[in-house]
């Protein structure tokens, strides 16, 4: 008898972030509308392979990839987890506003077949006219029916003889999607599901605050080591979205410049580092051994080190702050979230820039009460709304198979085979 195909609704949820510093992979399984238990994180930081969001080597990616998902299943005491969700983001990214439109010619249901080949068009309509570039994500902006705007996606019983289908595309160069898509395959694993990150940020903040976030309008600052992304949200429209290819990594490459190793220059920061001078409560006099090609200790004070951290700060910050100063009148609340927004200080400093609420983007409410504290830091947000996202996808899809390695993939496992069969 023919072994029954695993089905993915019977596997625990996984999400994978590939950053800058290495791959984070959480797995969780849903007890509630917007409720995880987290069942596992692993992580792995053996081989450089990112850059800026952008996969540089992907036989690294793969290799780790395939790291945390042997890690995790082992924990999980499963004999394998085939499929992830991803976490898609880059220098290169940038939202277009796209449509598709039908004439039904007579009232007819607005089926989901029909919002999916909307959709689908919309997609093909952007890389058909841009050879070089990638659709990593369509959020649903709204939907017209006979030319009355939609406050929802339309439902199957509603009936329409002309149907308008807009979307907001996020995109990038087509390197960005490939490299990804070639890692897992290196890996033997398949991309179940792809999310943008500002769309999982969202959904995990939208999630745990309530949907008049949405209406009042908002921003979401992700601060990465080497990335930092502003995306200004309203309603259903995405207003705004920016990449800068600098973080928190840079700010500690200008310490590291004063002639400290690169290591030094991070706990530095992180101890005794503020966003701006005007916030050092004591002004101590710290010293720091340098590097041993420089020698002796390179002696600095609070607030000398807070104003090396501000001049490069401003530099970054500078387009995004004036992106959300011309949005103001629009949007209420600034969530700010990943590992480089922990800076001392930064909090107020945003909120004295842009006279908006600043937040931390909290996910705290969307787990359950036995979950480990440290993963309700900033730094795993995106990560629980990717897995809030691809509970409802997996919920809408619960009948797929495990997706099928592809041929990258296969001959990826044959190599293993015939290198393993000759040591």
């Amino acid at each position: 008898m023919a072994k029954k195909k695993q089905q993915a609704a019977e596997l625990p949820l996984v999400a994978i972030d590939l950053g800058s510093s290495g791959i984070r992979a959480m797995a969780a399984s849903r007890i509630g509308a917007d409720l995880l238990h987290i069942l596992a994180v692993e992580q792995s930081t053996k081989f450089p392979c990112t850059e800026r969001g952008v996969v540089v080597q992907s036989s690294n990616a793969g290799f780790m990839i395939g790291e945390v998902l042997k890690l995790m299943a082992n924990r999980l005491q499963l004999q394998d987890l085939p499929t992830a969700f991803v976490l898609l983001g880059g220098r290169s990214m940038q939202i277009v506003p796209v449509y598709s439109k039908r004439d039904q010619v007579h009232k007819r249901e607005v089926s989901q077949r029909l919002l999916e080949e909307m959709e689908s068009e919309c997609k093909n309509k952007i890389e058909t006219h841009n050879p070089g570039v990638a659709v990593l994500g369509l959020v649903p902006a709204y939907f017209k029916l006979d030319n009355v705007e939609q406050e929802e996606i339309p439902l199957p019983e509603q009936r329409a003889e002309l149907v308008e289908a807009h979307y907001i595309a996020f995109v990038a160069h087509k390197e960005l999607e490939t490299q990804i898509q070639k890692s897992f395959d290196q890996a033997g694993k398949s991309i179940e599901k792809a999310f943008v990150r500002p769309e999982a940020l969202l959904s995990a903040f939208v999630a745990s605050d309530g949907v008049e976030i949405l209406r009042e309008g908002c921003a979401v600052l992700d601060m990465g080591a080497q990335t930092t992304t502003l995306s200004i949200f309203k309603g259903t429209e995405y207003l705004y979205n920016k990449v800068v290819p600098q973080g928190g990594y840079h700010i500690t490459r200008v310490l590291e410049q004063q002639g400290i190793s690169l290591a030094t220059a991070e706990k530095l920061k992180c101890q005794f580092g503020y966003a701006s001078p005007a916030q050092v409560e004591k002004n101590l006099k710290l010293k720091v051994p340098a590097i041993a090609e420089v020698g002796g200790v390179w002696h600095v004070t609070s607030e000398e080190l807070a104003r090396t951290i501000f001049i490069k700060l401003e530099e970054i910050l500078k387009p995004l702050i004036e992106a959300l100063n011309s949005y103001g009148d629009r949007i209420k609340t600034l969530y700010i979230t990943g590992g480089a927004s922990m800076l001392n200080g930064m909090q107020d400093y945003l909120q004295q820039k842009t006279m908006l609420q600043v937040i931390y983007g909290s996910h705290d409410t969307l787990v359950d009460a036995n979950t480990d504290p440290q993963y309700l830091e900033p730094r795993y947000s995106a990560l629980v709304g990717a897995l809030i996202l691809g509970a409802d996808y997996r919920e809408e899809h619960k009948n797929l198979p495990v997706k099928a390695p592809g041929i990258l993939e296969k001959l990826q496992i044959q190599t293993e085979i015939i290198f393993t069969s000759q040591s």
